[in-house]
């Protein structure tokens, strides 16, 4: 049983221009951390990211959703859990400040991910394994698939993943080859041009054979130089993304688009707001065959479904700290494998849970084992820190999600 519950707010300050990109200059990387203590001491750890102001609201809509799981036992709520997500999410006095974002859904994340971990380190195992272990049935009853019957109903949710059956124990190879990464951290938004050749370099050593470049300056040459210096360094062979973090407006990014496209970018991410599903359509219709890379900052299902219906991404960055935690990133992911789109998450996490999750992906949904990306910056403050080898993640083998910090100051 569920016996008690703590909640953290943790922040971590970076050092100088890590994590800067064009909106967060210098951003505080924090997580309101959920830990669930079960009356055998086992503890489950769940976050959500933030980046500094604004994290203690979010520990304190998570106080609200976890102090309704006391008494709970965690196998009974996850055999069920599509419903219980159902409850919390539609809670009648949260719901108004949502529904289904901004800081309630970050803290339902938070809880929702202690849950997954709880679930986990009870059955003493990794969460990529326990999840792909579940039979297709257990997975469709952690799901909530309201507001998405027009696409996936509970029928089709388990058709998709029966479906997927075929060709699961050669994928499970992953295991032992370890799912590739890619260095995001090359080119961070305040980084001088030559820090930015530097990072390229190390990052080719470091065996990554993809990496990301910070763009959205206010001149645009900038961003086109900064991208030419990249791709000279890279070589044609290696995969150069360029994110722009919502700066642009629609015919800032119209422009600079077709600019930067003369660099072979594989992908433009985040180049205007968010919730402006049409203007992501008409910028992917103009700059064919570039695709572009969403979701870092979509908040739910809902609005995913909505990009996948118009075909506006090319990538999806659904990431399971900012919706409302695995469970949410798994009905997501099931969407994208139906629309046949990647599934390529931001890691708001630097890793640590998403590892589990995309090995679940590829083996049990048959997602293409593209990439994850790889931010270090925090890895210090893990117990279990990712581990990268020639660009490559490991494994994980830990029971849980590898979300358990080190004791905060």
């Amino acid at each position: 049983m569920i016996k008690s519950i703590n909640i953290q707010d943790a922040r971590f300050p970076l050092a100088k221009g890590a994590g800067s990109d064009a909106i967060h200059r210098d951003p505080i990387y924090s997580y309101a951390v959920t830990n669930l203590i079960d009356d055998s001491g086992l503890v489950g750890t769940g976050f959500a990211f933030t980046l500094g102001e604004g994290n203690d609201l979010v520990c304190k809509a998570a106080q609200f959703y976890a102090e309704q799981l006391k008494g709970k036992d965690i196998e009974e709520l996850m055999s069920d859990f599509g419903s219980v997500f159902n409850r919390l999410s539609n809670e009648q006095q949260f719901r108004w400040l949502g529904p289904h974002k901004g800081i309630v859904h970050l803290a339902l994340a938070s809880v929702t991910n202690a849950c997954y971990d709880l679930w986990a380190k009870k059955r003493g195992v990794p969460l990529w394994k326990l999840l792909s272990d579940l039979s297709p049935q257990e997975i469709v009853n952690t799901l909530d698939l309201s507001y998405l019957e027009d696409e996936l109903t509970s029928s089709q949710a388990l058709q998709l993943l029966t479906d997927n059956q075929v060709g699961k124990e050669g994928r499970k190879q992953i295991i032992t080859q370890g799912y590739p990464g890619y260095d995001t951290s090359i080119g961070w938004f305040n980084y001088s041009d030559e820090k930015v050749r530097e990072n390229c370099k190390k990052a080719i050593a470091e065996g990554f054979t993809a990496m990301k470049l910070k763009v959205g300056s206010t001149d645009p040459q900038r961003d086109i130089r900064r991208s030419h210096i990249v791709r000279e360094v890279a070589g044609d062979d290696v995969k150069v993304m360029l994110d722009a973090n919502q700066q642009w407006t629609l015919p800032q990014a119209l422009k600079i688009c077709k600019e930067l496209q003369g660099m072979n970018p594989y992908w433009i991410e985040e180049p205007t707001h968010p919730d402006d599903i049409l203007a992501h359509k008409t910028l992917a219709d103009a700059i064919a065959p570039t695709k572009l890379a969403l979701g870092e900052h979509v908040p739910n299902r809902i609005i995913f479904k909505n990009y996948l219906q118009t075909g506006s991404a090319g990538f999806m960055q659904v990431d399971a700290v900012r919706v409302g935690g695995v469970s949410e990133f798994v009905t997501i992911s099931l969407l994208c494998r139906k629309y046949g789109v990647p599934v390529v998450p931001h890691v708001g996490d630097m890793g640590q849970l998403h590892q589990h999750l995309v090995l679940f992906n590829h083996i049990s949904m048959g997602h293409e084992a593209l990439f994850l990306e790889h931010i270090p910056h925090l890895q210090k403050h893990f117990v279990h820190p990712v581990i990268i080898e020639g660009g490559v993640y490991k494994t994980p083998m830990e029971p849980g999600s590898s979300c358990d910090l080190k004791p905060l100051n």
